[in-house]
């Protein structure tokens, strides 16, 4: 499982960016949600690591 946190602000990202932080439950700058380790959600996470903080959980 990882422990994800949205770190950075979504102003000004792009569409497809901003919807995969939605995708994953990330709104709010402090948002955090535990997802499962699989591909898809590893796809997810290199679209926007630039904004996010990983963890394992």
């Amino acid at each position: 499982m990882k422990k994800i946190t949205l770190v950075k602000s979504l102003i000004g990202c792009k569409k497809d960016q901003i919807a995969t932080a939605h995708a994953l439950g990330l709104k709010k700058i402090g948002n955090v949600t535990v997802q499962p380790d699989n591909a898809c959600t590893q796809g997810k996470i290199n679209k926007i690591i630039h904004l996010i903080k990983v963890e394992e959980a």
